[in-house]
């Protein structure tokens, strides 16, 4: 099995040097590796020096990026794994996901268990991530745990067997950070295979803020995303108003007392103008751009 490791970034090049570094230390190495970034800024000093790599420039935004590895893999690969470059594995990470995917071909998707994540925080630094897995690293690894069905992949960390449909994209319509790109391609996935999570693959998130959406425009998606998904169908109505009103919901009540790592009242100005596009009959993911 050839593994492919895909990493799309922008504007965080320390953040890839650090995450590259431990990437490198996995007890099953990768085959190709494919840096997908918007500009040479965006990549750090260690990415040119690692083995078997490749360093793509393109338009920026996670969905082009991420398709931007993909065409350059192609099918030279059975199996490219996302990550994000901000997300730290375990040493054994790479290793667990090709034994699950031999030893259940029917699998076309698969994620793994994040042990901590800063996205919901202010962030986890390096060197606490690094400590996290470092204790599981430490552990003998165990005879496998069964894997769960879910009804996505977390985009943070997703391995996709490209042999289940060599031609499947991320949807560029979704502009930017993306919002919820992973439970999109999933879901068109998922005819093609089992869409799975293991808990023997273990990462941590650090959910650095740098780099990521505007509280406007992220608000905006929070709206927009989810009706697009209605109309493709990957998403149903209830389960897109249930995502919309927990959104909106907790950018009301956080208003008047935000995280200081989180512009509540640019996500409900956002969440705002969705509404009003949407009454207008011009929603779209794309207007995210535009605001």
């Amino acid at each position: 099995m050839r593994i492919a490791l895909a990493i799309a970034t922008t504007g965080r090049p320390e953040i890839v040097d650090d995450t590259l570094s431990v990437w490198a230390a996995q007890t099953r190495p990768y085959d190709r590796l494919v840096i997908s970034a918007a500009c040479p800024a965006d990549v750090g000093p260690r990415a040119p020096t690692m083995r078997n790599v490749d360093v793509l420039f393109g338009p920026k935004g996670l969905t082009l990026q991420r398709n931007a590895a993909l065409d350059h893999i192609g099918t030279d690969c059975d199996v490219v794994l996302f990550a994000d470059d901000d997300y730290v594995p375990a040493a054994r990470f790479i290793e667990t996901m090709e034994r699950l995917l031999t030893a259940e071909p029917d699998i076309a998707v698969i994620t793994g268990y994040v042990v901590a994540d800063g996205i919901n925080t202010a962030g986890i630094s390096f060197q606490d991530a690094v400590a996290i897995v470092g204790e599981y690293d430490l552990m003998a690894p165990e005879r496998l745990k069964p894997v769960y069905t879910v009804t996505h992949a977390y985009g943070c960390n997703m391995a996709v067997r490209v042999t289940a449909d060599p031609t499947l994209r991320f949807d560029p319509r979704l502009p930017l950070y993306g919002w919820l790109e992973d439970l999109d391609f999933s879901r068109r996935m998922a005819p093609h295979g089992r869409i799975v999570r293991s808990d023997d693959m273990i990462g941590v998130h650090m959910g650095t803020k740098r780099g990521r959406s505007p509280g406007v425009k992220f608000g905006y998606m929070q709206v927009a995303n989810p009706l697009y998904f209605v109309g493709k169908r990957t998403m149903g109505g209830p389960e897109a108003a249930k995502q919309i009103a927990r959104n909106v919901a907790a950018n009301m009540a956080k208003t008047f007392y935000p995280e200081p790592w989180v512009d509540r009242l640019g996500r409900l100005r956002g969440n705002a103008i969705a509404f009003a596009d949407l009454v207008a009959g011009r929603l779209k993911p794309e207007r995210t751009i535009e605001l």
